[in-house]
């Protein structure tokens, strides 16, 4: 049986939030847990919060104190944290005549079910994931269309290698949270248990464009590495013609060395 929340309410305001790169969920105290897969606790006195372990967190019904309180405690539970948060905000509304989903801009549930509820803020996360590496993405465009554009000059420093590797490492690491830890395209392991709400999943997926940011992100990131990796190889295609001219001088060198002895000494 579902367990219901929030039953003197008929809306309440949700907030995802993606904190930082890792949640650690088993240190938390002082809080009731009300289900996993993901975890959700209570928090204040009628709200409650979804916990990621890959950084990300949503809360439900909270005022502005008691979220101030909560993220506050959180903190220290999070590591690498972010100076500035990714964050969504929406409206919650419970509708049990119509079809469970969002219209403009507000979520429709029929019932503020803990199930429903984590699958909302699976949603969430995701989105605030999304447009945090949407953000650095753009930033990192910006920085290696100049390498792009260093295929056409004869100098390349190795400040410029040491650059481009750290973008090549910067996206791998994008790829690795997106695709490993997050799983943004992966359906949760809660409608194994709870499929009649695979719809209302769907529905939100297709309404955050969760599969398409992923694939356009994929695509960038995609690109950002071939890019990278062909000025690298041809900074090392050129760094080693300049060796082989090294030898080739120095050959030149010796040669005439030897024909100075054979004619001036000989």
């Amino acid at each position: 049986m579902q367990k219901l929340l929030f039953n003197d309410r008929n809306r309440f305001r949700a907030q995802a939030l993606f904190l930082g790169e890792d949640i650690n969920l088993q240190t938390l105290e002082n809080y009731i847990c009300l289900a996993t897969m993901p975890v959700i606790i209570s928090v204040g006195e009628h709200g409650c919060a979804v916990l990621l372990e890959y950084g990300a967190v949503v809360l439900f019904n909270l005022e502005p104190i008691e979220k101030a309180v909560f993220l506050t405690k959180l903190s220290s539970q999070v590591s690498d944290s972010f100076a500035n948060p990714e964050t969504e905000e929406v409206e919650v509304y419970l509708n049990v005549v119509e079809s469970e989903r969002v219209k403009e801009g507000k979520i429709f549930l029929h019932e503020f079910s803990v199930e429903r509820l984590q699958i909302v803020a699976d949603i969430l996360a995701k989105s605030v994931v999304l447009s945090h590496y949407e953000t650095s993405l753009a930033a990192v465009f910006d920085q290696i269309e100049p390498f792009a554009a260093s295929l056409q000059r004869e100098q390349r420093g190795r400040r410029q290698s040491r650059e481009l590797l750290r973008q090549l490492g910067t996206t791998l690491l994008v790829q690795h949270k997106i695709v490993g830890r997050v799983e943004i395209i992966d359906k949760p392991e809660l409608l194994w248990e709870s499929p009649q709400l695979e719809n209302l999943y769907l529905r939100l997926e297709d309404e955050y464009e969760i599969r398409e940011r992923h694939n356009a992100l994929e695509r960038k990131l995609e690109l950002i590495t071939q890019t990278a990796q062909t000025v690298l190889e041809f900074m090392q295609h050129s760094s080693s013609q300049r060796v082989e001219w090294y030898v080739v001088i120095l050959i030149v060198v010796e040669i005439l060395l030897s024909l100075y002895d054979i004619i001036f000494k000989g």
